[in-house]
């Protein structure tokens, strides 16, 4: 669902195209498939050119895999690099913001005190 409304934003800005609301669905899935399976073995490829780029080449790869799924999808469209990388930039960011407000059933930070249900440590415990 995050996805689909960062590929939706994106796309009404102008970096992204798709033919039908069921293509977004489609690309959307896809992206969501690529980012889970694909990009952590990616990144962990590219971690030093990653870090000669001061953390610029995680967008690159980024606008590379938005390249890639719009290769498979014939009806999601991106005219060109550049416009794969405003992309990545948007639904990057888009998608950290939506998910800073949906959040799982279990999502909630919860603060770990000492007392109840709590084992005592044995041995040297630094506070």
């Amino acid at each position: 669902m995050v996805t689909t409304a960062s590929v939706w934003v994106a796309s009404a800005l102008g970096a992204l195209h798709f033919d039908s609301g069921r293509c977004l669905f489609g690309a959307a899935l896809l992206l969501g498939i690529v980012n889970a399976v694909v990009r952590p073995v990616v990144l962990l490829l590219s971690i030093p050119f990653i870090v000669l780029t001061l953390g610029v080449g995680i967008l690159v790869v980024n606008a590379l895999l938005l390249l890639a799924v719009s290769a498979v999808v014939p009806c999601f469209h991106v005219a060109s690099f550049g416009h794969a990388f405003l992309g990545a930039i948007i639904i990057s960011i888009t998608s950290w913001m939506l998910s800073a407000f949906i959040r799982s059933e279990d999502g909630r930070v919860r603060i770990v005190r000492t007392g109840d249900g709590m084992k005592q440590a044995k041995g040297r415990v630094i506070e």
